[in-house]
């Protein structure tokens, strides 16, 4: 089953990365008689494949090209995650210069397409609320080790919104009333990410990158880019997540939930839930600009469409988070009312 230039498994293109994976496995952690599959993609350079053998437990092997990706963090942080007691994949073998892990494998059930199963979202996300509060609560030591989620990575992000999404998808100006107000807002959000207690945060916790696993649920993957953040920024990941929404009461309960919880650990929580609840809305709005203009620019720098039909609904989730905000109304009513109408016309305009 080895060829001297395989085909991707995806493509069926030659794929020379594919070619010197099979042979780490063969000749450097002698494995025979494999099978090799896709396993995931995400949006960066990574891949995941799944490594079969008769008889034996299947593995993932991650291929992360050298001078694209750099295996260093995602090693870190799994060493800080298994330290912490969540569930994590473990790393078996390694070569960090040609950028190959072996991990163990937390299979093929994620969160997504299990939460709208009737009766699963309140257990699923019960399990994902205990393991977030474990992580910041126990992670306190392994934070501080992480690169700082300050002012300069926040106004970055954030700045993806104009550039990619508003400038570079929609060809959109704004007026020098909507540039002030744009401007004002992001000043705000950055102030409200930095006055709230600072914690281990995974940056993408949400559906798709939590797996169902009948032990120690959920497993936890996708990992590497973890910082030193707001206490909110991983639940407004997971509760308003790009991929599926939830109504306003339900999101409202889990979250609480996730305070109580958080106390009970012995985190600082906000003074009451008033003001927790603005932490996280204002988080959120955060994080809904900064994915707004990540899915744009996947799309026009990296050729990776898949995520355009998820900007309408992590729009909508700034929209609603905005309105129940006074000094934040104008910012929803402009992205409502301007950029949502030309995201929906664009989306239209590719479909026909």
């Amino acid at each position: 089953m080895n060829e001297s230039r395989p085909h991707s498994p995806a493509t069926g293109q030659d794929d020379p990365r594919l070619d010197l994976l099979r042979r780490w496995l063969e000749r450097d952690l002698g494995m025979r008689q494999f099978g090799l599959a896709p396993a995931s993609a995400d949006a960066s350079f990574r891949r995941y494949f799944r490594v079969t053998r008769a008889g034996q437990t299947s593995l993932i092997v991650m291929d992360a090209p050298p001078g694209k990706e750099d295996v260093g963090p995602y090693l870190r942080v799994a060493a800080m995650l298994q330290d912490i007691g969540v569930h994590a994949p473990r790393i078996l073998q390694r070569s960090e210069r040609e950028g190959f892990l072996l991990l163990t494998d937390l299979g093929t059930t994620m969160y997504l397409p299990e939460l709208t199963k009737p009766g699963q979202a309140d257990p699923l996300y019960a399990d994902a609320l205990a393991a977030l509060v474990r992580i910041q609560a126990r992670g306190a030591r392994a934070a501080a080790e992480l690169p700082p989620y300050g002012e300069k990575l926040l106004r970055f992000e954030m700045s993806l919104f104009p550039d990619w999404l508003l400038q570079r998808h929609l060809s959109l100006e704004l007026s020098p009333r909507e540039a002030q107000v744009l401007h004002e807002a992001m000043n705000a959000l950055v102030a409200n990410a930095l006055e709230q207690p600072q914690v281990f945060v995974h940056r993408d916790y949400h559906s798709r990158n939590l797996m169902v696993c009948p032990e120690a649920n959920p497993g936890i993957i996708d990992f590497q880019d973890a910082v030193h953040g707001s206490l909110t920024y991983d639940l407004v990941s997971l509760l308003r997540d790009s991929y599926i929404a939830w109504p306003q009461e339900r999101v409202v309960g889990w979250a609480l939930e996730f305070r109580r919880l958080a106390i009970a650990a012995g985190l600082p929580a906000g003074n009451d839930e008033a003001q927790f609840l603005r932490w996280f809305d204002l988080m959120g709005v955060q994080r809904h600009l900064k994915v707004g203009g990540i899915f744009a620019r996947l799309f026009h720098r990296d050729g990776k469409p898949g995520y355009l039909a998820d900007i309408p609904r992590t729009l909508q989730y700034a929209v609603n988070s905005c309105a129940r905000h006074a000094d934040f109304v104008e910012l929803g009513e402009l992205i409502g009312t301007r950029v949502l109408p030309a995201v929906t016309a664009r989306l239209e305009g590719n479909a026909r």
